[in-house]
């Protein structure tokens, strides 16, 4: 059910773009590609975890994880949770030359072991031999029906924007922005920041100021909407630390609580950054999150990302109050700790 705020101004007032592309999202399940630079924090590895929860679910499928973290750890990572998920086959594309090269505090919980095997099996040892993240967005692009991928990016803009600069290929002979607005639904991304963040007025947001370039050519060149989770969305939902303590009971060993063990340990309760934009791409009527008027996002060079309301806009972002925030974070602790199937 859509929610009562857009519901009232579907029946009082003519369609906008807004409320259009709502009712234009894709059926059940929703066709994913995640875009992340997991190992730079933690909750991009819980938004993994609640995509393969949806999956379990029949509401998404998960076609392929690309990565914009350019450290040879972050490919095993995802691999090892994608195999404790029993999801092992799932395509891993790495970014080359990315921004972000340091090791992680969190990502070697895939080279760690039990006796002479690991402890979460998983095929991809290194990231170095992975193939490139562009040619990852497009084949599996490329396979989808028309209009029917959505894409979660939690990370840098980087391996969109070099989507948009691809050529024609074995895949494909359309060039990147021509593959975009073929296949692609909706971007539903993490970045930016929309509301005044308190004790940071001038607050710019990682995502963006770690690879500007990428994120300017994002905004002004993708050409099918992007729905923007800024800063101030996961700020105020963070994962309650008694989940991480106990709710992932149910399996002797789990990666996604110990990666977060080691990122930072409980009682810290980490901001649900990236898992607000995998819930919305997958529920987006589910009346967790509402949706800003339809408009255009800027990127400046300093990675400011002012919002200008415009009638046929392609950007929105989220808007949430208190109760929302606590909708949230209740249905990702669930989704998040949710078992793999086949385990009780």
């Amino acid at each position: 059910m859509i929610c009562l705020g857009i519901m009232l101004a579907l029946l009082t007032a003519p369609a906008t773009p807004a409320a259009e592309f709502l009712s234009a999202m894709p059926d059940k399940p929703v066709k994913m590609i995640f875009d992340t630079d997991i190992g730079n924090d933690v909750d991009d590895a819980l938004a993994l975890g609640v995509i393969h929860a949806l999956q379990s679910r029949g509401e998404c499928e998960l076609l392929a994880v690309t990565i914009t973290k350019d450290h040879e750890e972050s490919v095993p990572c995802v691999d090892a949770i994608n195999h404790f998920y029993g999801r092992g086959g799932i395509p891993i594309g790495i970014v080359k030359g990315g921004v972000t090269p340091q090791q992680s505090k969190f990502t070697a919980v895939a080279r760690k072991k039990e006796g002479d095997a690991l402890k979460y099996p998983h095929d991809q040892l290194t990231g170095d031999d992975a193939p490139d993240a562009t040619e990852v967005l497009r084949k599996t692009l490329a396979a989808q029906d028309d209009g029917s991928v959505v894409i979660v990016q939690v990370g840098f803009s980087t391996n969109l924007a070099r989507l948009l600069d691809s050529e024609g290929d074995e895949f494909s002979p359309l060039n990147g922005k021509e593959l975009a607005a073929q296949k692609v639904k909706c971007i539903s991304i993490m970045a930016g920041a929309f509301e005044d963040i308190p004790g940071s007025p001038d607050h710019r947001e990682y995502n963006v100021v770690m690879d500007v370039p990428p994120a300017q050519k994002l905004v002004e060149e993708w050409p099918t909407p992007i729905i923007f989770s800024g800063y101030e969305i996961g700020l105020a939902i963070t994962f309650p630390a008694v989940t991480i303590d106990h709710d992932f009971a149910y399996a002797e060993k789990h990666p996604l609580p110990e990666a977060y063990q080691m990122y930072e340990p409980t009682p810290h309760e980490r901001p649900c950054w990236d898992l607000t934009s995998v819930l919305w791409a997958v529920r987006p009527d589910r009346g967790y999150y509402d949706l800003s008027p339809a408009g255009k996002v800027t990127v400046t060079e300093e990675g400011w990302t002012p919002f200008e309301a415009q009638p046929e806009g392609k950007h929105f972002y989220l808007i949430a109050d208190a109760v929302q925030h606590a909708r949230s974070r209740e249905a990702l602790a669930l989704l998040a700790t949710q078992p793999p199937d086949g385990k009780k």
